[in-house]
């Protein structure tokens, strides 16, 4: 059984992760044939809309297949994870910028490289399970595959706060900071991807749309706002130490700190731009050097192979992560710089 099944249904081109066991985590073959199927479909005239869902009712995508990243890393092979990513995010950028409706399930955990695949579409469906997260910064990477920009686009300072604490979005908050657009329940899913595909209308989505159960996070906005518009990490958490709440606090110590700073500059960064194709440039400056000159062969270590959620970081804290530290990973890379070429 293939770990992902690309075809044409009526006037649809569909695209389902097929890795129930492995939450559909994302490899790398699985990003190449999406965007050979996207380069396909662009110019097909019988292809009228792009329908992406996950086998399952765990996850749609819980994030990418790392731990191979991990090995090379750990041979002194960094040219794996840059290939990886090269591939990942140039098929992210087709799936941003394609020029027709695409259409995504997100049931359960869309994390990570899921967000990548589900969240770039024209029509993004939650339910009830839905939990959407970018919490890259908890493994020594930052958000990527375009997540800079979901995040910078968020209401107010909800994509920092987000960012940097990796806290989890149920589907409320998810349509709420922009992550999807439409909560339909369950019981109606499959009638809708039968709908979709014998019309081609992505219209079918709004017919069986109904009002998401309450979030978090728009209750929460005059509090984010106020403690996470510092210019750095630092200032936030100056910030967030004055208030009587701590959670944020607890959440950043748990992460990278070398991440956490990092991550502020960079959804600031692609916030002043506000274009996918510089957020995942920028992106890719970070995560070129994470397994070498970063925390992320330590964050994946402690996550998915020892798995003892004890890692030691190159810093105690943010506060110890210098300015000059966070220009060198995030400084350009000459010509190794993100090009959105093939090969």
């Amino acid at each position: 059984m293939s770990d992902i099944e690309i075809r044409k249904e009526g006037f649809a081109g569909r695209i389902t992760l097929n890795r129930p066991k492995a939450l559909n985590a994302l490899t790398w073959e699985m990003c190449t044939k999406i965007e050979a199927a996207l380069d396909a479909w662009a110019t097909d005239d019988a292809v009228r809309l792009v329908l992406i869902d996950g086998a399952g009712e765990r996850a749609f995508c819980s994030g990418g297949d790392i731990a191979e990243m991990y090995a090379s890393g750990r041979r002194g092979d960094f040219e794996y994870g840059r290939r990886f990513w090269r591939d990942e995010y140039r098929m992210n950028a087709k799936l941003f910028e394609f020029p027709k409706p695409v259409v995504s399930f997100l049931q359960g955990f869309t994390m990570g490289g899921g967000v990548g695949v589900g969240c770039h579409g024209s029509h993004r469906i939650v339910c009830d399970n839905s939990q959407i997260a970018m919490p890259e910064c908890g493994i020594g990477l930052i958000p990527d595959v375009g997540g800079s920009l979901l995040l910078a686009r968020a209401p107010g300072r909800l994509g920092e706060y987000l960012g940097v604490t990796c806290a989890r979005m149920g589907p409320a908050d998810a349509i709420y900071c922009g992550f999807a657009d439409y909560f339909v329940t369950p019981d109606q899913w499959d009638g809708l991807k039968e709908t979709l595909c014998k019309t081609g209308d992505p219209a079918a989505v709004d017919a069986v749309a109904t009002l998401a159960p309450e979030g978090q996070l728009e209750a929460m906005q005059g509090f984010v706002d106020r403690t996470f518009g510092g210019e750095t990490l630092r200032d936030i958490l100056t910030l967030l130490e004055q208030e009587e709440d701590q959670g944020a606090v607890k959440a950043i110590y748990r992460n990278s700190p070398l991440s956490t700073t990092c991550a502020i500059e960079l959804i600031h960064r692609v916030r002043a731009r506000d274009d996918i194709r510089h957020a995942l440039m920028q992106e890719f400056r970070f995560t070129a050097r994470a397994a070498e000159h970063g925390d992320f062969l330590e964050g994946i270590r402690a996550a998915i192979i020892d798995r003892d959620r004890a890692p030691k970081w190159k810093h105690e804290s943010p506060r110890d992560v210098s300015g000059p530290e966070i220009t060198a990973m995030l400084m350009p890379l000459g010509a190794d710089e993100l090009n959105f070429e093939e090969g």
